[in-house]
Parts: C-alpha cells; sequence; structure tokens
C-alpha cells in the first residue's frame, strides 16, 4: 500500500466540494488512522469569529468516512456516515486544526470511528465518534 499515492488521492477527491472550499487536505494514513488539516479563519467562521461547530461536524466525518472507505476497494466501495455525535470541547479563532480518526469497531458492513480534533497547541478541540455503513457504489446512489 502506497500510503504517499493515496494520500495524493484523497486530496484530488476534493476538487469542486465542500471539502476543498473548507480547505481540508489529508496529511496521514496508516491503514488503521486518517488525519487531514484545515486552516481556521473567516471561511469556517460563526459570527463571533471563532470556528463554527459544524465546520468541526463536517471535518469530522469527512476524515472518518474516508478511513471507512479506504478499507474497500475505492472504485467499487464507499461509506456513508449514518450517526454523527460531536463534542466541542474548546473554541479556536485561527491557526491550523488537525482531525486525526481511528477505528474503535470495524465491522464488515458498519464501522464506528472516534474522531479527535486539536489546534496547533496541541488543545483538544472536539471529540467525535461517527457510524458509517458500507455501501457498494451504483449509479442508484450518484456515485
Amino acid at each position: 500500500m502506497d500510503k504517499d499515492k493515496i494520500l495524493k488521492q484523497l486530496n484530488e477527491t476534493n476538487k469542486n466540494t465542500m471539502m476543498e472550499t473548507m480547505g481540508i487536505t489529508y496529511t496521514e494514513f496508516t491503514g488503521d488512522r486518517l488525519s487531514a488539516e484545515m486552516e481556521v479563519g473567516p471561511k469556517v467562521h460563526q459570527p463571533y469569529g471563532l470556528l463554527h461547530g459544524g465546520a468541526s461536524a463536517a471535518l469530522a466525518e469527512t476524515v472518518g468516512s474516508f478511513l471507512s472507505a479506504l478499507q474497500y476497494d475505492f472504485k467499487t466501495h464507499g461509506a456513508v456516515g449514518t450517526n454523527l455525535n460531536i463534542y466541542h470541547l474548546n473554541s479556536v479563532r485561527e491557526g491550523k486544526i488537525t482531525a486525526t480518526a481511528k477505528f474503535i469497531r470495524k465491522g464488515n458492513q458498519i464501522h464506528v470511528i472516534e474522531i479527535e480534533i486539536y489546534d496547533a497547541n496541541n488543545s483538544q478541540i472536539s471529540r467525535a465518534i461517527l457510524t458509517t455503513k458500507i455501501i457498494e457504489k451504483s449509479r442508484k446512489f450518484g456515485i
């Protein structure tokens, strides 16, 4: 498994998506972990100038779903989030944040994933638990 090639492919999938708009970049893949970074600034702020909780949730679900999907052949299977619980623990106004997803349970069709988001000072910003379902790609789902 060429991890650099996988990261490059993941980053290419961001083109023309919400992930590109938010500036999400995948940075590390170990097989059972996936990390991504995002710059915090006005495009992901809520009105008080803080990181929007929805942006944290989108980052968490993105990283967790792709970790699930990477366990299968990308050409034939994908992963979709079915449940996301997220705890916002600290606020951040600017700088880079990093989300790391790892498995809690890896079943054949259902995965449970923990995602932790930290800022550049190693303060935990959010903690999420995501459940994903593995799907076969088809025209029916539009993917």
